[in-house]
């Protein structure tokens, strides 16, 4: 071959069987430095082995999410849209508010904005785990802690 190699491009399989479980405290986290570190956790981005057009990621348990932060006055004016698809069918909730009732949609939300989008992107999105307080059922799994608040 002349000293030519081939493209390693990783099996769904493989990439299966190298699978870990991290957990991530989102407490005072800034959401969107959080959400990327997620995004490339679960897409698989940190491995050597990462193949764009295959799952090669691992599973992210977040806690505390309903703790997370928002820089400057978001916490105050951003807002959360949804439409039923009916004329004047749209109503908007306040980050505060959402945060109160619904904690685990900001962080989801701002990870999906990172992931890509079509089957590979709906696949890869069922690996994130959020829950608003700081239990979850994951212990089995024995997830390792990953430390947001070091990452440079």
């Amino acid at each position: 071959m002349n000293g030519h190699r081939k493209t390693f491009s990783a099996k769904p399989v493989e990439a299966q069987a190298a699978r870990r479980w991290w957990v991530v405290d989102a407490e005072g986290q800034p959401l969107g430095r959080l959400a990327t570190l997620i995004a490339d956790k679960i897409r698989g981005k940190d491995k050597a082995v990462f193949t764009p057009h295959v799952d090669t990621g691992d599973f992210v348990v977040v806690v505390n999410a309903s703790k997370v932060g928002l820089t400057g006055r978001k916490l105050e004016q951003l807002k959360h849209y949804t439409h039923s698809g009916y004329p004047g069918g749209i109503k908007s909730v306040g980050y505060d508010e959402l945060l109160k009732v619904n904690p685990d949609l900001p962080v989801r939300r701002a990870v999906w904005g990172m992931l890509p989008k079509g089957p590979l992107g709906r696949k890869i999105i069922k690996k994130l785990k959020v829950y608003g307080g700081p239990d979850h059922p994951h212990t089995a799994q024995g997830p390792q802690l990953l430390d947001a608040a070091g990452r440079k």
